[in-house]
């Protein structure tokens, strides 16, 4: 079955040439002009993706991700008008996945949503149970527990976690993780990895500011401490 694309948009010459680009590729598209409808329509029928615009007319784009955030762990693709540091990050930690700069061909978008998708259907079998003092991962169950505890994560929250269990104790920079996880290669923007290790910690580390777990290396990467 053909995945169910959402997208959020205002203008509706950008919405209409989305739509056009998506049902090329194949995918079924439901479309919304403001937050409201979008919120209406996840409801009602559960996309596969969400592609969202920062500048909606009522709820912003950001009220729209964590809204839909708060019921599901949909991978979101935020759209901003311009390569602003600070919509990026608030963007992402809002909640959204990848992000994608106006204007952008739709083979780029095509290649994200794909992306997603592979990432959103696939978990590399393999690790069944790991320990790290107080953290506990179990990557064939998608269970992650923090002092017995069971800690929600998304999906690209719990892929970037299970990538550096592969390796413990191993710095992985954040090209490799940008491939290994978001499946973007070397020439993506680094901003992914940060802002997402930073939700993470927020979630799987007793004191985010000093964490114990996922520690960054400076000037090389990150790493998951043994």
């Amino acid at each position: 079955m053909a995945a169910r694309i959402l997208t959020v948009e205002d203008d509706e010459r950008i919405r209409t040439a989305v739509k056009l680009a998506l049902e090329d590729e194949g995918w079924n598209v439901d479309e919304a002009d403001n937050g409201e409808q979008a919120l209406d329509y996840f409801h009602r029928q559960p996309a596969d993706v969400v592609l969202i615009d920062i500048m909606l007319p009522d709820i912003d784009g950001f009220e729209v991700c964590r809204a839909i955030r708060r019921q599901s762990d949909v991978p979101i693709i935020m759209v901003t008008a311009r390569d602003d540091t600070h919509d990026v990050v608030a963007g992402l930690e809002a909640g959204a996945d990848d992000y994608l700069t106006k204007p952008f061909a739709p083979k780029e978008l095509s290649a994200r949503i794909r992306a997603l998708l592979r990432r959103a259907r696939t978990m590399e079998p393999g690790l069944s149970h790991l320990r790290f003092g107080d953290l506990e991962i179990i990557p064939d169950q998608g269970v992650v527990r923090r002092a017995g505890r069971e800690v929600h994560l998304t999906k690209t929250e719990f892929r970037l976690l299970v990538e550096l269990a592969h390796s413990p104790g191993r710095v992985l920079s954040r090209e490799v993780l940008l491939e290994r996880v978001w499946n973007l290669g070397y020439f993506a923007d680094g901003r992914l990895v940060d802002v997402h290790i930073r939700r993470l910690r927020t979630k799987v580390e007793a004191d985010p500011a000093n964490p114990r777990h996922v520690v960054t290396v400076r000037g090389l990467g990150y790493k998951l401490q043994p």
